[in-house]
């Protein structure tokens, strides 16, 4: 079972400048249609200026994709969520190819199991998981996983292709210590979101996350979803996540972890840049 987090990193001197990642971010979606521009200016006044942008269709991928050329600092993944799997097709599965060789992806996915709400047929579901999870090995790109109700069978496929990847993050993790440890054995890196600031539903994640070392953690706000409940005064007049959102995440993580902020950001920043070189 792989042990705790540990403090093995350098201190952060009084004058550096505290940077963060947010390695989950939906910037491609509608809710930032408006102030695109002024959501990423947001990001960076925050120390927010490592971005990995989602892509969970073909036309997303696209998307981010081009937002990363144009903006320093943003990258992007390309694939196919479990919701859409559906359409999984020889196509489709060209044109992830392509999107796949372009500089700026750093990820393979978003791609897993979505066994909640069952968008997909199950079995078209495993099949899109298993097509990706083999063009991720043939890219020697990372993966970036969604798994929801859906640990039993993700594992084993999971499993299966997990050597021929350079690496793995279980994005946006809510699961049970069984699950956040099964993943830590396969050398997975664990996402956490503004779920761990809900004092409701985020309470298990909150009593997980001291177990999870420090060379395997992130973070993400999963923007525009998942708004942390414990925003201080009136929340956002949108009501909508974004990533300047990140450092309050983070100073939840750090209180949880009996950690320094700074250090919790330097890590995670370390990791980010790491896995998705």
């Amino acid at each position: 079972m792989t042990e705790p987090h540990n403090e093995t990193h350098s201190k952060t001197t009084p004058d550096s400048p505290i940077q963060w990642a947010d390695i989950g971010v939906n910037l491609t979606d509608k809710q930032f249609h408006d102030d695109r521009d002024a959501v990423i200016d947001r990001a960076r006044a925050a120390g927010v200026d490592w971005q990995l942008l989602t892509g969970t269709n073909v036309e997303e991928s696209r998307q981010a994709i081009e937002l990363a050329q144009a903006n320093e600092g943003l990258f992007a993944t390309a694939g196919l969520h479990p919701h859409s799997a559906r359409f999984y097709c020889e196509s489709l599965e060209r044109d992830l190819r392509h999107l796949l060789a372009q500089p700026p992806v750093k990820a393979a996915g978003e791609m897993g199991l979505d066994f909640n709400r069952d968008f997909s047929p199950r079995p078209d579901q495993e099949r899109a998981f298993e097509a990706q999870l083999a063009m991720a090995a043939e890219y020697n790109l990372p993966v970036f996983l969604h798994e929801r109700d859906a640990h039993e069978r993700f594992l084993p496929i999971l499993k299966a292709h997990r050597d021929a990847i350079p690496g793995a993050v279980v994005h946006c993790f809510t699961g049970s210590r069984e699950a956040l440890f099964h993943y830590l054995d396969l050398d997975c890196h664990i996402g956490i979101t503004g779920w761990i600031c809900d004092e409701r539903r985020g309470k298990p994640l909150a009593e997980l996350v001291h177990n999870i070392p420090d060379t395997r953690l992130l973070l993400e706000t999963d923007a525009p979803y998942l708004l942390p409940r414990d925003l201080p005064g009136a929340p956002p007049k949108k009501r909508r996540n974004e990533p300047a959102l990140l450092p309050w995440i983070g100073q939840r993580v750090a209180q949880l972890r009996q950690q320094p902020v700074a250090t919790v950001a330097r890590l995670t920043y370390t990791n980010a840049t790491t896995l998705f070189s």
